[in-house]
Formats: C-alpha cells, structure tokens, sequence
C-alpha cells in the first residue's frame, strides 16, 4: 500500500512538472507574437508618427530581445501624409553585462542599418522640424533600462527639402557610432565619464566625430571634435542652386572644430575648407544673363579669397559665450578670410587647443585692426582718463 502511493506521488510530481515545462515552452512559444502584437499597436498609435515591427525575437537567458526590421514614418498634421523618419534592418535591446558586473542594471541598443530622416515641414518651412527629440520618445517606449551604451552599424542620415526647387536630397552614409557609459555606470571618478566616437562618409569625403561628455551633469559639460575632409561639392550641386542659386563645376570643402562647455560657457572654432572652387564653367553657357551674373560674382568672391599657393579658401571662427546667450565675433572672422586669403593658408587639420580647461579662460579679445578703426577711439579715451587721473594725483 505504502509503495503504491509512493508511485502515485511520483507520477503526480512528474505530471506537474511535465506540465509547468510545457506551459513555459507554450509561453515561450507565444510570448514573442504577445509582445510583436503589443508593440505594433503601441506604434500604430503614436501621435504624429505610425510604425510597425516585422518580428520579434526574444533571448531571455541573455536579457534581449532583438527587433526585425523596424520602421517608423511621420504623419503630417494637416494632409495626414506619412513621410519614411526612421528605420532598422535589426535592433537588438539587451542588459548591459559591462555594466551589471559594476553593480548597475542598465541596457544597451545595437542598430544594424538605421536609417533616419529629417525632413523641411511644409507647414512651418522657417523651421527644419526637431524630430530627434521625438525620436528618443519613441525608443523609451521599448527599452525599460536606461541606455548605458548605444551602436549604431551602417547607417544613414539623410536630409530632404521637398518645397525647394530643385529638391533637395543629400545624405551621410555608412555611418557607424559608439556611445559608452552614458547613464556613468563605471568610471564614475572621471570628469567626462562618457564617449562617443562616430564615423561616416558625405560626398566621397570621410567624417569623423569624437566628444567625451558628462550626460547627468546639471550643465552641458563636454569636450568634442569633429572633422571632415575632402567632400565633393559638384554631387551637391542640387543643394547649392536650391539655396545659392549657383552651379558648382569643380571643388572639394572640409570642416574642422572644436567645442568645450561646462558651466553653462562655451568656447570652440569652427574652420571651413574649400579647395580648386570653380563656380563658372563651360556647363553654365545654357543659363540666362542674371544666373551667370550671379554665379560670375560667387566664383570671383571664392577666387579673391583664395590662397594662391595652396588653391583653397579657408578661414578660422573662434567663437565663445555662455549657451543661453551664444556670440561670434564677426570681426575675428572677416580678418580672418583676408589674413588667410593674402598671407598664409590654414591647415586642413584640427588644432587641438579647446578642451574643458580653456572654457573658463580669460575672454578678453585683443582688438582687431578693423574693430579699432569703428570702435570710435574708445581705447585712446580709456588712456586719456587714465592719464587725467594720473596727472591729478601728481597735482
């Protein structure tokens, strides 16, 4: 009788755990269409936006789970349009292990292929709408952990104006970027805990970004680089007769700079490179007398402020200010364009001279030849008071 009830027993464990193991597998089965099911209405009812998710794929033992082909399009408010904003072949949503392993649960996003759109709005065509900020709304819908650390593999950033004539479509391809320690999980010690190193390629031209940041300072604090050389500007051309007006037969243009801010203060350079610019050419001759005129007076403009030993057109604008009140000195650059145009060329390269430290450094300007000469004599009038006062102690 005892042993008969001991099988008994046996049979009903061997029955309830046969039976939790098919219910986890039967969940695990239908968990994946529960959440695809979830996360396409979520997206399909956006304000302003509708998206859809092909497939998801969910790694539990990992703490992922991995996006198919994603996209999400923007709805035009007043003709209900949608217009393609962003989209992904895979993106891949799991716990950071770097992170946990520090004691912090945190999570991290991969983009194989992300695409991202920015589009001039036909409503407000002053303005190119902000849907970057729009963009990181909707990713805080599918990633509960904050994200520590962020790649993006191959992707593309375009920029479209449908309202210009001609239109214009220009992108950044192949871009790649790494974002590390962005919720400051490890390396807590350092000033700018965070880095973000990006690449990509615009126009035959090779882009790269660099910045050390600190993301949960109350002030934007950080310290960024970022070049770009030798961009062919005849494939922009559409770009140029929509907003300049002017045809571009021949050129090459890089951009280099630098930007440091903490403390609500700011301070950096930017530095444009334009080299062999040719603005008319044997192309133009079908366009009518004004088109040439004005194309005649932009290439003369590039060739008077070229440098005649390097073929380039270059100059340097120091900038700096506090970010509730950002200033450039015009002055520093028109001197600038001349001093690079008669004396010396600037060289396509970063200089390496901003960083934190130098954002809190004397503001001082020294004055240029062109601001002495419409600053009214302020400076010998500062002298004669000083002067005056001098002699008056002396009395």
């Amino acid at each position: 009788m005892t042993v008969t009830r001991t099988h008994s027993k046996k049979r009903r464990t061997a029955k309830i755990l046969i039976g939790i193991l098919v219910a986890i597998v039967v969940i695990r089965l239908l968990l994946p269409y529960a959440v695809l099911y979830f996360a396409n209405r979520s997206l399909a009812n956006m304000d302003g936006y509708y998206g859809h998710i092909h497939d998801i794929d969910l790694a539990i033992i990992r703490g992922a789970y991995q996006i198919d082909s994603i996209y999400i399009n923007k709805e035009d408010s007043v003709t209900h349009k949608q217009t393609p904003f962003f989209a992904s072949r895979e993106v891949d949503l799991s716990v950071e292990w770097k992170a946990l392993f520090k004691g912090s649960i945190v999570g991290e996003m991969v983009f194989q292929r992300p695409y991202l759109l920015f589009t001039k709005d036909k409503v407000e065509p002053k303005e190119v709408v902000k849907d970057s900020a729009d963009f990181r709304r909707i990713l805080d819908q599918f990633m509960p952990l904050n994200i520590n650390r962020c790649e993006l593999r191959g992707g593309a950033i375009q920029y479209k104006d449908f309202s210009s004539k001609p239109n214009v479509d220009i992108a950044m391809t192949n871009v790649n970027l790494l974002a590390q320690n962005l919720r400051n999980s490890y390396d807590s010690t350092a000033l700018l805990p965070a880095s973000i190193h990006a690449t990509a390629e615009v126009y035959e031209g090779k882009l790269r970004f660099d910045a050390k940041l600190n993301p949960l300072a109350d002030a934007p604090t950080f310290d960024m680089s970022a070049e770009l050389n030798n961009t062919n500007l005849v494939k922009l051309n559409d770009f140029f007769q929509a907003y300049a007006k002017v045809d571009v037969n021949d050129g090459r243009f890089g951009l280099y700079t630098e930007v440091a801010a903490k403390d609500d203060e700011f301070k950096g350079y930017v530095k444009p490179v334009i080299k062999n610019l040719d603005v008319l050419g044997k192309e133009d001759r079908k366009d009518n007398v004004l088109q040439k005129l004005w194309e005649a007076v932009a290439g003369g403009a590039g060739k008077l402020f070229e440098n005649k030993n390097k073929g380039q057109v270059a100059t340097k604008v120091p900038f700096q200010g506090r970010l509730d009140d950002p200033k450039t000195n015009v002055w520093v650059a028109i001197l600038n364009i001349l001093q690079n145009a008669f004396i010396h060329a600037i060289q396509p390269s970063i200089d390496n001279e901003i960083s934190i430290a130098s954002v809190k450094e004397d503001k001082k300007e020294k004055k240029t030849f062109l601001q002495k000469i419409f600053s009214g004599g302020d400076g010998k009038k500062e002298k004669k008071s000083k002067d005056k006062k001098s002699g008056n102690k002396g009395d």
